[in-house]
């Protein structure tokens, strides 16, 4: 597979702030293949979440360079909060439209694609509900429909979930790699949960404290759907657990 996104000897400094002068990445060279599964694990605080906020494009201020491939630009990408981030004023199929709005004029074609994803997301009957009146898991998959709705070919996921019990975290994780083959995605996540990295990734970079590097990129051969009991995936956890250092 052709690298989706090259990084360069990226670093990250803060320049303002409580945390001005906090080195928190330093010379991070890395290829996303496309159509893979992708995670970033490492201790906290070690500038996953900046990394990939620098990929998505969502964070600007660093040095080195971050390049996409060819045929593809900004608009080709999608970001998965791990606070779900909707707006509370606005019902469901609001939430999920409003990606849609600045990229496809007629109303009829942004119902076909809302309508599209609430199925996807068994969401049909919370449509005119808003995010307080539902359960965690349910704001997190209306989270991921809006993020699915404007077709990206890059999926940015910043620890989606962590704030979900375990039932449905696991729902979700399974629900996702579905997507993920179907859509034919290149999905880039964080966690800091290593048995989730092992489940769902085909590569999990694993970062040093802070400034953060690169240590390894583990290659995940295990066969699909991964078995947490298997001897493989102990053998795997042990190795990642190995290599992040607190």
């Amino acid at each position: 597979m052709s690298a989706i996104l090259t990084l360069d000897s990226v670093s990250k400094t803060f320049s303002q702030g409580e945390r001005k002068g906090i080195s928190v990445l330093k010379d991070i060279s890395l290829e996303i293949k496309e159509h893979e599964f992708f995670i970033l694990v490492g201790p906290s605080g070690s500038g996953k979440s900046t990394l990939l906020r620098i990929m998505s494009g969502l964070e600007r201020e660093y040095t080195g360079s971050v390049v996409l491939a060819p045929g593809y630009n900004k608009r080709d990408m999608s970001f998965v909060f791990q606070q779900f981030a909707l707006l509370p004023w606005l019902t469901v199929y609001e939430n999920i439209e409003l990606g849609l709005l600045s990229r496809v004029a007629s109303e009829h074609e942004r119902a076909e694609i809302v309508n599209k994803e609430l199925a996807q997301f068994g969401l049909e009957r919370f449509a005119r509900s808003y995010p307080k009146e539902l359960s965690g898991g349910m704001r997190q998959r209306v989270g991921l429909a809006r993020s699915l709705a404007v077709s990206p070919k890059i999926l940015f996921m910043d620890e989606p979930f962590s704030e979900l019990d375990s039932f449905t975290a696991e729902e979700l994780r399974g629900e996702l790699l579905n997507i993920w083959r179907e859509r034919g995605l290149t999905v880039i996540m964080v966690t800091h949960i290593v048995e989730e990295a092992i489940e769902l990734a085909d590569r999990i970079a694993v970062f040093t404290p802070r400034p953060a590097r690169v240590e390894r990129i583990y290659e995940n051969t295990l066969s699909r759907p991964r078995n947490r009991r298997a001897e493989q995936f102990f053998d795997l956890a042990d190795k990642l657990y190995a290599t992040i250092k607190p």
